[in-house]
C-alpha cells in the first residue's frame, strides 16, 4: 500500500491525494458548510495537494483522462489571480438602517458587464484568502467610472466588515486615523447576453438583499428609455419579501426619478412588498431611514482591472490558444529532448511532468498575452478623463442620488404596494397578473432564498 513503483499505478501517493479529497468532501457538507463556512473553505485551498498527488498516483497516461479539465482551470485561476492583485478605489460607503452596506467602487471605462453581473469581493484587512460573490447593484450606464455592490450583514466576514466601516466612520468624526480598508476583485462575471432586455413583460421575483440585482435590471431599462437605446420591457412587476420594514430603504438605494423623472409615463411598474415578520407598518413608516455614510482612505489612486469582464472576446481567445498552443510545445520539446533521449520511464514522474508542462505554458505564454492585453487596456484608460476629475463627479453623483431619496419616494409610492404579515401567494399574483397583461409570454427571474 505504501509502494512507489516506476511502472504503473503508485498507492501511496494515491493514499494522500484521496485523504485530502475525503477531507474537502467532509467540510462540504451543508451543515459544516453552513455552520464554519471558514473551514470548508481553507480546507479547499488543499486542491493543490490533491491534484499533484493525483498525478503522481495515476502518472502519466491516466492523468490525460482528467487533464483538460484541470487545464481550463487553471486557465481560470491564472486570470483571476492578475486581476486580484490589483487594489482599487473605494469612492464611498453607506451603511443603511437595516445593515446593509452599499460600496461605491471605482472601475475603469472600458469595463464591461451587464445588470445581471456579479463579482468577488475581497478586504485584504479582514481575510487575504476569503472572497465572497455579491450580486452588481448597478447598471453599466449608471456611471461610466464606477459600479456599487450591496451587501447584507449575516456572518462573520460582513459583520467585521461593517465594524470596520463603522469605526472608521466614527474616527472620522473625532479627526483620528481611519481604519484602512484594502480591497480587491475578481470580476464582474456574468452572461454577456442581459435576459432582462428579451421580454416586453417581466416579473422579478425577490428576497432580502436579493432585490440587488433588480436594481440594477430597474436602472438599466430606465437608462435605455430615456437614452432611446433598443429595450423590450414595458411591463415589470416587482415582487419583494422581506422579514423586516428596516430593509424598505433597499429599494431606494437607487433613484429612478433622477434617471428618468417621467419613467411611468413609458414604463408600467408595480411593486409589490411582503413583510412577513410584522403585522402591521412601525409607527415611523414613512420617513427615511438615514444611513452613516463613510469615505475610507484608500491604498491607492485605481480602479479595478480590465482584465475579467464581458466584451473581451478576443484577448480571451488569444489566452486560450496561446496556452494551448504553449502546452503542445512544451510537450513536444520535452518529449523530444529529455523522456526519450534519457528514456525515462517512471509513470509517476511523468505525470509530474505533464502537470507541470501545464502550469508552465499557462504561466509563460498566457503570461505574455496577459501583459499584452494589460498594456493595451491600460493605454486605453489613459485616454480617458483625469482620474482625480472623475472620482470628484463620481462623489458629486452619489450625493446627488442621496439628495433626491426622498423626491424619488414620493413618485414612486402610487406604484408600491405593502402587505404585512403574509407571504406572497404565486399563484394568486400570476393569475391576477396574466388577467390585467393578458395571456402573453412573460419573463420571470427569481433571487432569493430557497424558502422563498
Amino acid at each position: 500500500m505504501f509502494q512507489w513503483v516506476d511502472l504503473g499505478v503508485s498507492h501511496f501517493p494515491g493514499i494522500i491525494s484521496l485523504a485530502v479529497g475525503l477531507l474537502m468532501w467532509m467540510t462540504s457538507l451543508h451543515p459544516v458548510r453552513k455552520k464554519k463556512f471558514e473551514l470548508f473553505f481553507y480546507t479547499h485551498q488543499l486542491y493543490v495537494i490533491f491534484i499533484v498527488f493525483l498525478a503522481l498516483h495515476v502518472g502519466h497516461f491516466l492523468f490525460c483522462v482528467s487533464a483538460g479539465g484541470i487545464f481550463l482551470f487553471i486557465l481560470n485561476r491564472f486570470l483571476r489571480f492578475c486581476q486580484s492583485r490589483k487594489t482599487f478605489d473605494i469612492i464611498s460607503i453607506k451603511c443603511l438602517s437595516c445593515g446593509t452596506v452599499e460600496l461605491l467602487l471605482s472601475k475603469p471605462a472600458n469595463l464591461q458587464y451587464n445588470a445581471l453581473s456579479f463579482i468577488f469581493l475581497q478586504v485584504r484587512e479582514l481575510s487575504w484568502l476569503q472572497w465572497h460573490p455579491f450580486s452588481v447593484s448597478s447598471s453599466p450606464l449608471d456611471g461610466k467610472y464606477h459600479l456599487s455592490v450591496l451587501i447584507k450583514v449575516i456572518g462573520e466576514w460582513t459583520e467585521k466588515l461593517r465594524g470596520n466601516i463603522l469605526n472608521s466612520f466614527e474616527a472620522d468624526l473625532h479627526l483620528q486615523p481611519q481604519t484602512k480598508i484594502t480591497a480587491s476583485v475578481e470580476g464582474p462575471y456574468g452572461h454577456e447576453l442581459p435576459y432582462h432586455l428579451m421580454y416586453e413583460n417581466l416579473i422579478l421575483v425577490a428576497g432580502g438583499v436579493g432585490i440587488s440585482p433588480f436594481l440594477a435590471i430597474l436602472s438599466d431599462i430606465l437608462h435605455r428609455t430615456r437614452e432611446g437605446k433598443s429595450c423590450l420591457p414595458r411591463n415589470i412587476l416587482i415582487v419583494w419579501a422581506v422579514k423586516r420594514s428596516n430593509e424598505l430603504p433597499l429599494l431606494y438605494t437607487n433613484d429612478l426619478e433622477s434617471i428618468y423623472p417621467f419613467f411611468l409615463d413609458k414604463l408600467n411598474l408595480e411593486i409589490d412588498i411582503f413583510v412577513t415578520q410584522e403585522s402591521q407598518p412601525p409607527l415611523e413608516e414613512g420617513q427615511v431611514h438615514e444611513a452613516t455614510n463613510s469615505s475610507p482612505p484608500v491604498s491607492n489612486s485605481c480602479s479595478m482591472s480590465v482584465l475579467v469582464g464581458i466584451g473581451n472576446n478576443i484577448w480571451s481567445g488569444l489566452y486560450v490558444i496561446s496556452s494551448t498552443l504553449g502546452f503542445v510545445i512544451l510537450l513536444y520539446l520535452l518529449d523530444t529532448f529529455y523522456i526519450n533521449p534519457y528514456d525515462i520511464s517512471p509513470w509517476w514522474y511523468k505525470g509530474l511532468l505533464l502537470l507541470i508542462c501545464m502550469l508552465a505554458s499557462v504561466f509563460i505564454f498566457g503570461g505574455v498575452v496577459v501583459g499584452l492585453w494589460h498594456l493595451w487596456e491600460r493605454r486605453n484608460a489613459a485616454r480617458e478623463t483625469c482620474k482625480d476629475n472623475r472620482i470628484m463627479v463620481e462623489k458629486m453623483q452619489h450625493n446627488e442620488i442621496l439628495a433626491h431619496m426622498e423626491s424619488c419616494q414620493q413618485k414612486l409610492a402610487s406604484s408600491v404596494n405593502t402587505y404585512y404579515g403574509s407571504r406572497p401567494n404565486f399563484k394568486d399574483i400570476f393569475g391576477d397578473i396574466s388577467e390585467k397583461w393578458g395571456y402573453v409570454d412573460v419573463g420571470v427571474i427569481v433571487c432569493g432564498p430557497l424558502g422563498l
